[in-house]
């Protein structure tokens, strides 16, 4: 009897280990080192507001932090308004199972390689003499190369949606696949339209999927740092790039408070995604 009691909590067991040790010990640590001083050198574990008083009260920190939440804004409606349509041509629109798993497989292809590679290849297509400017220079459509193209917040941008585009796919994909299709044919006996059919019916259904795309996307963007460093050509900043800065000076307590701020902005955005749709209901 003893032991059938013991059975939940074993089995429970080895994830809750696995659950503390790298999730829960990290960030306790990452809170507790944000408390701490330092200087040039060194870090002098104390207890001090310094890093969170130079992090809240300094303009810099919010203009930062204002472009990360709208490079994720940015990102997350065009990702949403890409990744839908894909999702619904790959669910309502290819009948075969076999051709949606492969035209499932050319879209995720591309994202088998490094995201740096992926970045970098827009660089000789963006660029000042880059494959675009020419062939716009070549059609007489403009008189001088566009230079907004490359090293600006339009090529982060860019970066952003080719790369976690398919955060947005997979999801929405996945609930539009659960869909019962009867539902649909009975609203199309009703007399609805496709325009009715996808406002009243498939996109309903779909919100815990776009909200999991939703989720997927603006955690990824409001912690990188990598693409905008490098699309941006030292232009833009970020949270994550900040974060970075910090660390390269040792200045660990700051980034580490830089951190745990991030962390609450982002979990009450994905606290606020929850509350309106539940999520529950797609795992």
């Amino acid at each position: 009897m003893r032991l059938a009691r013991l059975a939940p909590y074993l089995q429970v067991a080895p994830l809750t280990v696995v659950f503390l040790l790298f999730l829960a010990v990290p960030i306790l640590t990452i809170v507790m080192v944000s408390f701490w001083d330092y200087d040039t050198v060194r870090i002098i574990p104390d207890f001090v507001l310094t890093n969170y008083q130079e992090l809240l009260f300094s303009p810099v920190t919010w203009a930062t932090y204002g472009q990360t939440v709208l490079f994720a804004a940015i990102t997350w409606v065009i990702t949403l308004l890409v990744g839908f349509p894909v999702a619904y041509f790959l669910a309502f629109h290819v009948r075969s199972a076999t051709w949606q798993t492969v035209l499932f497989l050319v879209c995720t292809i591309p994202f088998w390689t490094s995201n740096v590679i992926r970045m970098i290849s827009w660089i000789p297509f963006l660029g000042r003499n880059g494959l675009l400017n020419s062939a716009l220079l070549e059609l007489r459509v403009i008189d001088q190369p566009l230079e907004f193209l490359l090293f600006s917040d339009f090529a982060v941008v860019l970066a952003y949606v080719h790369l976690y585009a398919l955060f947005m796919v997979v999801p929405i994909f996945n609930s539009m696949m659960r869909i019962d299709r009867s539902l649909i044919e009975a609203a199309r006996d009703a007399g609805g339209s496709g325009f009715q059919i996808l406002r009243s019916v498939i996109i309903p259904l779909c919100k815990p999927g776009i909200a999991i795309g939703s989720i997927f996307v603006v955690t990824i963007v409001m912690g990188d740092f990598v693409t905008v460093r490098l699309m941006s050509g030292g232009q833009s900043a970020s949270v994550g790039l900040m974060m970075m800065n910090a660390m390269s000076l040792l200045q660990y307590p700051a980034a580490a408070a830089n951190a745990v701020v991030l962390l609450i902005l982002v979990l009450l955005t994905v606290a606020a995604m929850m509350r309106v749709v539940d999520v529950r209901k797609e795992l």
